[in-house]
């Protein structure tokens, strides 16, 4: 059966109002072009209908308001799992405490305040114990990348924020096994992203960021094109937010969006890269503002969601 990440998404052509609520991050959407994008296209697409964001970290407190109600007309939390104990109740053990928040910024519809891709549904998956890991977490990761890799038709999940931060400066690949799961799912469309750490590491970042098949997301300043946190050559885009992780998050939801605007257009996105997720990422730094960093030398693409959406219906 044909990848539902590569299928075209069967969306409705029914828009979505943002006008009643507000960004949950209103200088960094500002900054990354999500309000414009809201605004210029706000008539055309519904802003992650039909899509689901694997969210793969440390658990959830589902009873938090915004995650077991929703200003929208579904459930946000589609399906959970939980790779550690391998039942299906993801809540926090032992350390963790980061993944009932990470999904605030690309995905939150409550209570006035959207994310990115305010109308996706959510796959919250217990990955480890806690965000700030190591690299023997990747067994437990593993086992939450195959259930995505497993259940990704099912649950209709084209994106993953894989969020643990080991902390470290990788300037090379750790070889774990997480590896041949990042293929598998680079191979099924389904866009991986994970964030570069937030230590002003200028000699490498954080695993899992660090692996092929994962695309490393660094930051700059809100508001400002300031390249900070963690960054190395590795890194593929930055984008606006305090800490890395909230980067991260705003560009899976960016993700979610150029996929819907693809799907919409029947834009061509061959040209740009081999599967769909190289192609979305080659137009978010095709279209990107770069921005140089003098402490490494490297000029970085800062996204532009309003510019890369407007390659699309130009293109089409």
């Amino acid at each position: 059966m044909r990848s539902v990440a590569l299928a075209l998404l069967s969306l409705p052509l029914l828009a979505f109002s943002v006008s009643a609520a507000e960004p949950t991050l209103p200088v960094d959407f500002e900054h990354a072009g999500v309000t414009a994008a809201w605004s210029a296209y706000g008539d055309r697409l519904t802003f992650g209908s039909g899509q689901t964001l694997a969210l793969l970290d440390d658990g959830c407190d589902l009873s938090k308001p915004e995650w077991s109600n929703s200003d929208g007309d579904i459930p946000k939390v589609l399906v959970t799992y939980d790779a550690v104990d391998g039942d299906d109740d993801p809540k926090h053990e032992g350390r963790g405490y980061h993944g009932t928040t990470i999904g605030v910024p690309s995905s939150i519809n409550f209570g006035g305040k959207q994310g990115v891709a305010f109308n996706d549904q959510l796959a919250v998956v217990r990955s480890l114990e806690c965000c700030h890991c190591n690299v023997s977490d990747g067994v437990p990761l593993a086992r939450a990348l195959q259930w995505v890799i497993e259940n990704h038709e099912q649950y209709r999940i084209t994106t993953i924020n894989l969020a643990p931060v080991d902390d470290q400066a990788h300037a090379e690949p750790v070889a774990t096994d997480i590896d041949d799961k990042l293929v598998k799912l680079h191979e099924l469309g389904i866009w991986v992203s994970a964030p570069t750490g937030n230590h002003n590491f200028t000699d490498g970042i954080s695993w899992p960021a660090s692996q092929p098949h994962c695309f490393a997301i660094g930051a700059v300043v809100p508001g400002q094109d300031v390249v900070h946190q963690d960054r190395h050559a590795k890194v593929v885009l930055a984008v606006p937010g305090s800490a890395t992780s909230s980067s991260n998050a705003l560009v899976c939801g960016a993700a979610i969006i150029l996929r819907e605007a693809i799907s919409q257009t029947g834009y061509d996105w061959r040209p740009h890269g081999p599967t769909l997720p190289d192609a979305m990422l080659a137009l978010m730094q095709e279209t990107g503002v770069p921005v140089h960093d003098p402490g490494t030398g490297l000029t970085f693409r800062r996204l532009d969601l309003k510019a890369a959406l407007d390659r699309i219906y130009a293109g089409n």
